[in-house]
């Protein structure tokens, strides 16, 4: 949904089963991988964003949001905000992740 230098915002309905999984072990890993197969592998820890001004902002640019749940105070709208510890790369089948400086 978005992202901050390396931190990523996802949004998620609390109904989901990934909420629940989330609950027990707040660790992830997302992979992002380009048209030429070059990735970028960002693990970090979940929260879910609280701040209000924060969540407005996120709505306000996310039609997709605004489309599918109506209204930012749907109680099945949940957010995370995933804060890297860990970032690397590869080259397309380069076979070897090069680590990136978290700031």
């Amino acid at each position: 949904m978005r992202t901050d230098g390396f931190t990523v915002y996802v949004a998620n309905l609390k109904s989901y089963g990934k909420t629940s999984e989330l609950e027990k072990n707040a660790n992830v890993e997302l992979c992002y991988i380009d048209e030429d197969h070059n990735q970028v592998r960002i693990t970090g820890a979940v929260t879910v964003v609280t701040d209000r001004n924060l969540l407005q902002d996120i709505w306000n640019t996310n039609r997709l949001l605004q489309h599918y749940l109506g209204s930012i105070d749907n109680p099945e709208l949940i957010v995370y905000k995933i804060i890297p510890n860990r970032v690397r790369f590869m080259l397309e089948w380069a076979l070897k992740y090069y680590e990136v400086p978290v700031v």
